[in-house]
């Protein structure tokens, strides 16, 4: 199906130049002179080579349709995602790379949403937010408002993000699968 550049988003499929891609990142530029134009830097399912491309927002591109299918993941072989369909139990190998930025945030019999079309495997998608325990946070500068700034904390699996100044090291939290951003204390 068709639709206008500017309407594309990351995780979407599309069609372009005889071969198919998925979306990882987009962004609308603004230059000084001329009209807008959308700079989009897609991987090519087959090979895995990453590209950018930039279309005017008023070009059309070919959007494929995509059927989403959940599995639990299993484990990492290797490059590969082992995830295993709760219906039928059967395992279904998945490249690593289709999650991108998220992979670290992937835990153990975690329900995923896999995008395939005309079943291949396009795109894994993890929870909007998971609960990880906190291994390293700054002490709280005397002084410092609760409201003033978050402090820079170090969490389970590796990845760095900003929290407010009452969470310590050892607390568990909720946090953003997508950019790795603190939601609030775990409950529990």
């Amino acid at each position: 199906m068709k639709q206008q550049a500017n309407l594309i988003r990351a995780g979407q499929v599309i069609e372009h130049e005889g071969r198919r891609w998925t979306v990882l990142k987009q962004q609308i530029i603004t230059p000084g002179k001329g009209g807008a134009f959308i700079q989009v830097e897609m991987r090519d399912l087959k090979s895995g080579n990453k590209t950018n491309e930039r279309w005017r927002t008023a070009d059309t591109v070919e959007r494929l349709m995509t059927e989403e299918k959940e599995f639990t993941y299993s484990y990492t072989d290797g490059s590969n995602l082992v995830l295993m369909d709760p219906e039928t139990f059967e395992q279904a190998h998945v490249p690593v790379e289709l999650m991108g930025d998220a992979a670290p945030f992937l835990q153990d019999n975690m329900t995923v949403t896999v995008d395939l079309v005309e079943g291949e495997p396009v795109a894994v998608h993890l929870p909007q937010t998971v609960v990880l325990e906190v291994v390293e946070a700054d002490p709280v500068v005397k002084g410092q408002t609760a409201a003033s700034s978050y402090k820079p904390a170090k969490l389970s699996n590796g990845v760095k993000t900003s929290v407010p100044p009452f969470i310590e090291t050892g607390e568990r939290i909720v946090v953003r699968t997508e950019d790795a951003s603190y939601v609030e204390r775990a409950k529990g």
